[in-house]
């Protein structure tokens, strides 16, 4: 269980946060995002416009939950908190950590959510997804970081001094 996975809205800052705390800590860094796009050949917005919003859960919850990592930081997608199968595989081999930031701060962080591959349902704003996804962001974290107004290695000082005590290392 040496592995730290990201998980949060997107927008949240896991990928960008996810590479400085890899170096920081000296572990490796994988986007599960890139990861679904090497193992589909096809862009995140590309499988839902083709599968729709179900069956790119379906293909995200079974490449999360295949995932086998050594001493890396995981940056997830903001929906994959929708993946049992991927959840209970993530939070056994790695300490999930939410990194919490305000709808009006990632509403004004995200640009286009279809470029992004946001997974919205039918007429769903970005305040119902926001409100949807943050009992399962609560529910999973084995540590909250509250990201509001913090520079990014502050942020990677939190989540490693956390982590480290977690283990108590």
């Amino acid at each position: 269980m040496n592995n730290i996975i990201l998980i949060g809205m997107p927008g949240a800052g896991k990928s960008t946060v996810g590479v400085v705390l890899a170096k920081k800590m000296g572990y490796c860094f994988v986007d599960s995002d890139l990861v679904i796009q090497e193992r589909t050949k096809k862009l995140l917005h590309e499988i839902i416009t083709e599968k729709g919003q179900e069956g790119f859960l379906e293909v995200e919850n079974r490449i999360n939950a295949s995932l086998e990592l050594e001493r890396t930081v995981l940056a997830t997608g903001g929906s994959a908190i929708y993946g049992k199968e991927a959840m209970e595989h993530l939070k056994k081999i790695g300490t999930v950590v939410y990194l919490k930031l305000s709808h009006h701060t990632i509403a004004r962080r995200l640009g286009d959510l279809h470029e992004r591959g946001v997974a919205l349902k039918e007429g769903q704003t970005l305040m119902d997804l926001y409100e949807e996804r943050i009992p399962y962001y609560e529910k999973y974290a084995d540590l909250t970081v509250n990201c509001e107004k913090k520079a990014i290695r502050r942020i990677v000082e939190e989540i490693a001094g956390k982590v480290e005590r977690l283990k108590g290392v």
